[in-house]
Order: structure tokens, then sequence, then C-alpha cells
């Protein structure tokens, strides 16, 4: 019998090696992806499996053998897992596993077992591993907030010194919860932080007290010459010995001038590791309740940019083709041009009555949602003082909500 305040916690190698999960239930499914993760060879006895399990099997992750547990199941096996949800089945397991000197996962009474399941976790090549004498929701949470932990950088689990070099980490569309691990992670190991205007500020105020914060939405001599002084902002962190975070808004290579960048420091010699982020392009309008694509209704999404107008000869955009499409169309940095867009998209075909809603500082607190048409957008925006940040979204999924 396992009691938990003694149990012996190890990590099992169980690659190539067999083990024999009891059970095809919902217990036995959330067991396998670990077991399968880690290279055992995994062997279901059971009467019936999940959609799930089954699916397992067809992809030929696992074995599934479909009968009632028989004496000899574990004849082959490393390790055991007993999850049926008969108490007697389970004990002959376990007995079974006491002859053959197999642990064995009792599922229904742990305590019972020759083993018990932690809590577990991956983070970086690290494995966690949490008991708390059968109080398996404390487990459960403990071992969530070390892997928070982890992932924020309150805890560093670098075993090496930071290497300088420069890290382009996508921020997400404002919510700071809405960062990546990877970059969050990369962010709190930074010696200076290259940041956006619209980069979570958040995230900033985490910030040892040691790091320089470069705020790029300051840097003067234009938009051109901003963009030349942030690239060398990044190149010469680089050069005095330091690790340097460029942290956007949404995702680096959205609108982002991420690939300028990488362009430059590439040049100069430097390695780049490029985070993605989760573009407001979708996740703005999902903020605001809506899907930019929905089946039945849409079958392509486009985003285009609107920091020139459609006449405009900068412009890349082919209009009268973009008017044509029946998905949706999402605009960003579009609020000043609306009504030149709107114009662009009827004159193009598109009909005057379709649905567009107007997003205003999406995911984070003042988040503002206005709701008009083709026709009456570009009034219901001067109307209502929307100001950027604002995503812009066109079709028949604008009226969802």
């Amino acid at each position: 019998m396992s009691d938990e305040s003694s149990n012996y916690l190890v990590g099992l190698n169980l690659a190539g090696r067999r083990v024999v999960v009891v059970g095809g239930g919902t217990v036995a499914q959330r067991r396998l992806g670990l077991l399968i993760s880690s290279g055992a060879r995994v062997r279901v006895v059971s009467r019936v499996v999940t959609p799930a399990v089954e699916g397992m099997a067809t992809a030929g992750q696992i074995d599934v053998v479909l009968r009632p547990y028989q004496d000899g199941d574990l004849s082959d096996a490393w390790y055991a897992i007993a999850c049926t949800d008969e108490p007697e089945t389970n004990a002959a397991i376990v007995a079974e596993a006491e002859r053959n000197r197999i642990f064995c996962v009792r599922a229904d009474i742990a305590r019972l077992g020759t083993a018990v399941t932690p809590a577990t976790g991956r983070y970086d090549g690290l494995s966690v591993g949490v008991l708390a004498q059968g109080e398996h929701r404390r487990s459960a949470a403990v071992r969530t907030a070390l892997l928070e932990a982890l992932q924020s950088g309150t805890v560093v689990a670098e075993s090496e010194p930071v290497v300088p070099g420069v890290a382009l980490v996508g921020g997400g569309p404002g919510d700071p919860d809405l960062i990546t691990v990877r970059g969050r992670r990369l962010l709190a190991r930074a010696d200076v932080v290259v940041a956006d205007r619209l980069a979570p500020p958040e995230l900033l105020a985490e910030l040892g007290p040691h790091v320089e914060v470069i705020d790029a939405a300051k840097i003067p001599y234009g938009r051109a010459m901003a963009q030349e002084a942030i690239n060398n902002a990044l190149i010469d962190g680089v050069k005095a010995g330091k690790f340097v975070v460029r942290l956007k808004g949404g995702d680096p290579y959205v609108f982002g001038r991420g690939y300028e960048e990488l362009e430059a420091c590439a040049a100069a010699g430097i390695a780049v590791t490029v985070v993605p982020g989760i573009t407001s392009a979708i996740s703005v309008p999902a903020a605001a309740g809506i899907p930019v694509t929905h089946r039945g209704v849409t079958h392509e999404f486009v985003v285009v940019s609107g920091h020139v107008a459609p006449d405009h000869p900068d412009s890349l955009v082919d209009w009268p083709a973009l008017a044509r499409l029946r998905g949706t169309i999402v605009l960003l940095m579009a609020v000043e041009r609306i009504e030149q867009f709107a114009t662009a998209l009827v004159a193009g075909g598109r009909d005057a009555q379709t649905p567009a809603t107007v997003i205003q500082e999406g995911t984070l607190r003042g988040q503002r949602v206005v709701r008009a048409d083709l026709a009456t957008v570009a009034a219901r925006v001067r109307e209502e003082n929307i100001r950027p940040p604002a995503i812009i979204v066109i079709g028949a999924v604008a009226a969802f909500s």
C-alpha cells in the first residue's frame, strides 16, 4: 500500500517500454497523453474506450485490446495503471502487479496502489512533479503556481548566463496576460527592453530596476529615422554585452516592422530570436465577440493596413479586388481614414449595408465597441470620438455579438 507522505518521487524512463493501462474512460484518457509523449509502448485493455482514446489507437499512438481485464495482462509491463470503474478489478490488477514486481497506480483508491501519480508539468526542459499526501487539488495548485512562477521569471531556472543577443517579442493585443509564455520568459531575462507604444505597459512594470527601458515611441527624427534609431539601439545594446528584448504590440511580423529589425541585426552579425505574438487582427475581434471566420458564413479573412489612403501612390492594396471578396476584412491603423476605405469598398461593389464594427482598445479595460455598416461607419467613428488603437471588422461576422 502506498502512503504519499513517504513516497519516493522518481522519474521513470519509459521510452520503448510497455505500459499497460486497464480502463478506457476519461480517467485513462487524461493519463495517456504524457505516457505517449514519454515514448512508452502503451497498451489499453478495456471493454469500451472513449472516442479520444480510439483516435489515439487509430493514429498508431497506442494499442487497444477491447475486452475485460484478464490475469496475465501485465506480464510484459514495466508500469501499470488500474483505472476501471470496478473496484474489484482494480484490486486484481494491483495484486497481479505486486506478484510481478510492477509498480501500479490505482486511480480510484490511490493508497491501495504501489505508485501514485504526481501533478506534473513541463517547462523549458524541466519536469515538475508535486505530491501532497493525496490532496490532489493542492498538488495541482502548487504545480500550476510553480509553472507560472517559472514562466513569469519570478523563479529563474537557468543554469547558464544570458548570452547577448536580440529577441523580437510580440506582446499581444494589450492585455498583459495575452503575451506568450516564451515571450514573458525572455522578457524576464532582459538587460534592455526597447518597447513600442502599443506594448502592454504592465509588462514593463514587472521588470527589475537594473533593466534599461527605451521607449521607442519617443525616439526622435521622424518615422524613417526613428526606425534606424531603433535598429541602432538593438545593435548597440548587444555590442555592450547585453540581452535586448524588442517588445512590440501584437505580432512582430504583422505590420510591426519586425523583419526590418531582424535584417538590421543580421547585417550586424547579431543573433535574433523571434517570438510570435497574438495579433490584434484576430484577438481584438474575438474579445468583442466576433469570430473572423464562421462556418457557412465566410471562408476567408484578409488583414489590411490602413496607414495610407486607397488613392495614395504608396498603397499596395488592390481595393477593387478586396471589395469583391465575400469574407471578412480586418483593417488595422485605419480609424483616421475609415471614410476613404468605406467609400473605396462600396465603389468596388461591396454592399453599403455590410456590417462594420469598430473596437477601440481591444482586450483592455477601456474597450469600446461601435457597430455600424459601411454606409455609416465613418459617421459613427466621429460621433463616438473613436481614437487609435482600434480595429475595424467588415463583413457578415461583424454583426455577431
